[in-house]
């Protein structure tokens, strides 16, 4: 596969998904989103994959394929070359990404945000998300020191999660260090 060319890697690539293997015998590829919502993946005409470095690759047709995502990239014309991409993660520039609707949050903006409950205490960072099948859950690492440090699941849900303030990069939830 040629890359669509040796353009200076962009900052701001965010982890969309990986390559799930070949999709038939005429080289699409299937991607395995990590968000249920990644319309950006359609739109987007060009992705980043990582397997044995970064490189840019052309998108020339991309559908939904049940929860997967499938795609012709170009200089991908047949299975075996499909399947050499099996494991690479893509990545898409985040100015690509629609804004989000009101209330709504995308993953990798939440990543990294002070935690804080109702009375002002800090509970920790959150350092990923991950989906119950319910809703998400925000994994949050206790600021505690190395030795006792440990993992918060929070639901990430009204009832639990209060003001989220991206822009200061902190949230609020009703939770105790003790849950």
């Amino acid at each position: 596969m040629e890359p669509a060319g040796n353009p200076q890697i962009p900052a701001d690539l965010v982890e969309v998904g990986h390559v799930g293997g070949a999709y038939g015998i005429r080289g699409w590829v299937r991607i395995k989103p990590y968000s249920a919502g990644a319309e950006a993946l359609l739109a987007v005409k060009e992705w980043w994959l990582d397997s044995s470095g970064s490189r840019e690759v052309k998108v020339l047709q991309a559908r939904w394929q049940g929860a997967d995502v499938v795609a012709c990239l170009a200089g991908v014309s047949d299975r075996d070359a499909a399947e050499a991409l099996r494991g690479a993660v893509v990545r898409i520039s985040r100015r690509h990404f629609p804004a989000p609707d009101e209330g709504e949050y995308y993953w990798v903006d939440l990543i990294g945000l002070a935690v804080f409950n109702r009375q002002g205490d800090c509970l920790g960072t959150v350092k990923g998300l991950m989906d119950n099948g319910a809703h998400p859950v925000l994994q949050i690492e206790t600021g505690m020191p190395e030795d006792k440090k440990r993992e918060l699941l929070i639901p990430f849900v009204e009832r639990h999660v209060g003001k989220i303030d991206i822009e200061n990069r902190k949230m609020t939830v009703d939770w105790e260090l003790d849950y």
